[in-house]
């Protein structure tokens, strides 16, 4: 299911576009559409308006319940499923037999601008797209303008939303539109991904011989293990204008997102597990919502005592790592901070079992300045020297780079429960600040109540009874 809302914005400047999705187990994968918010009457946008507006829409396709097979893995400590395909608006493109017929096609009119907005909806990987003989011109990445960047390609992380022009310049034939996901992991645990690119079709309408085939971006469109192309390509992104970056910090967190392993008894079987962590915790959802435990004032199903820092600090980004880096602790440990604190948090990219990637991180409720990024470990003399504190993008999702750092600064400013993610989920509580606007609004009326599992039920009732038989 995908749908694209509407909305008029009575006070921006800035016509963008945002993504809706669900948020239960891995539905979004077919459960998403865009926003397009429209800016304020008798307002101008700082780029010339194009003649035409095309919504992209890049995701995964499996040729199964995913859902199913995502509770399967989750129970047995399996690596969580790769797609079969990934698809433009829906489709996988010529490259496969089943879609050959339906490819994608956008008809476009030679001298026009075109306005591409494109969203990558793939469940956890960053995508290459690029067009065959046409550049594209960035303008705007979640939401926010960016100096243009000229660039025959573009890599957008999932979760992310990208403006970019296209000049309609080239003579009129049949042009591929395609895109390849970005993987570099040196030994993953999992033995395979998708090599096959996806592709749909820049048509020029007029009088012309088709070609055999349209032209294709192999001089443009990056490899799939190019991961220096992406980090250049994300160097170049800067705010269109100077920004109001938090310069007084009173929270500074430094967090490692990592992949771990586990082990637990399966019916008398030992099994090994995988699991991510920040900061070496690993998330354990309680069966009941945190934000209603933390608005009710509810004990026992979280704890505010995520750590600032890791429990130990050593060469991150090192190959064959020690054993007993592997082990995490499984908890549901969030951070607190008062409104209006202006927090900094590097996060520091890990190569625990020869595992490390690109981490895209995305906090709901909050953008945050991309302030700086770098390969190795995190300096902490020497790379706050580096940082961009006059124009960073302002951005919700943002790359840890494989053995690398990332850098971004906000303000607490959204009184609630937050939940960080994307392959390395997290929590982060925001107080209430001193007004009734400035406070997290009560549930609905409305609001279903929440039981806990058979399960939870059974083995609650079952230490009861022990309980008791033991006290008499």
């Amino acid at each position: 299911m995908s749908a694209i809302m509407e909305i008029l914005n009575s006070h921006s400047t800035v016509k963008k576009e945002h993504w809706w999705h669900a948020h239960s187990d891995w539905t979004r994968n077919t459960v998403h559409g865009a926003i397009v918010v429209h800016p304020a009457e008798g307002t101008t946008s700082p780029y010339p308006q194009p003649d035409a507006e095309v919504i992209i829409i890049l995701r995964s396709w499996y040729t199964y319940d995913v859902n199913l097979l995502v509770v399967e893995d989750l129970a047995t400590g399996s690596d969580l499923p790769n797609p079969d395909a990934y698809t433009i608006n829906g489709q996988p493109g010529d490259f496969y037999n089943c879609s050959k017929e339906t490819t994608y096609r956008l008809s476009i009119d030679y001298g026009k601008t075109y306005l591409l907005r494109i969203i990558n909806a793939v469940m956890s990987d960053e995508i290459f797209f690029s067009i065959a003989r046409h550049n594209l011109t960035l303008i705007n990445q979640d939401a926010s303008y960016l100096k243009p960047v000229v660039t025959s390609y573009i890599l957008i992380a999932p979760g992310q939303t990208m403006d970019v022009l296209v000049m309609a310049n080239q003579s009129p034939r049949q042009y591929y539109m395609a895109a390849a996901h970005l993987y570099y992991t040196a030994e993953a645990i999992s033995t395979g991904y998708n090599k096959t690119i996806v592709t749909a079709i820049l048509q020029y309408n007029g009088d012309y011989d088709p070609p055999a085939a349209p032209y294709y971006p192999s001089t443009t469109l990056p490899p799939f293990a190019d991961y220096k192309a992406g980090i250049s390509f994300r160097n170049e992104l800067r705010s269109l204008t100077e920004v109001d970056v938090p310069k007084n910090i009173s929270t500074r967190m430094f967090i490692t997102a990592a992949e771990n392993q586990f082990l637990f008894n399966s019916s008398g079987d030992v099994i090994k597990s995988l699991a991510a962590s920040l900061n070496n915790v690993t998330w354990v959802n309680p069966w009941v919502d945190v934000l209603q435990a933390y608005y009710n004032n509810m004990s026992g199903f979280y704890t505010e005592d995520f750590p600032d820092n890791p429990p130990e600090f050593y060469d991150f980004v090192s190959e064959n790592l020690p054993v007993n880096t592997m082990q995490s602790l499984m908890g549901t440990k969030v951070k607190v901070l008062e409104y209006g604190e202006e927090v900094e948090v590097i996060f520091q990219g890990t190569n625990v079992m020869n595992t490390s990637e690109d981490h895209p991180m995305h906090l709901h409720g909050h953008s945050f300045y991309k302030v700086g990024t770098g390969g190795g470990n995190f300096d902490f003399e020497e790379d706050p020297k580096s940082y961009n504190l006059i124009d960073p993008p302002l951005v919700n999702t943002a790359a840890i780079p494989m053995n690398g750092w990332l850098s971004v600064r906000f303000r607490a400013l959204n009184p609630a429960l937050h939940l960080g993610n994307e392959h390395c989920p997290g929590l982060l509580v925001v107080k209430n600040g001193p007004t009734l606007e400035t406070s997290l609004r009560p549930p609905p009326p409305n609001m279903p109540t929440c039981y806990p599992p058979v399960d939870i039920k059974q083995k609650t009732s079952q230490s009861s009874q022990i309980k008791h038989l033991k006290q008499n």
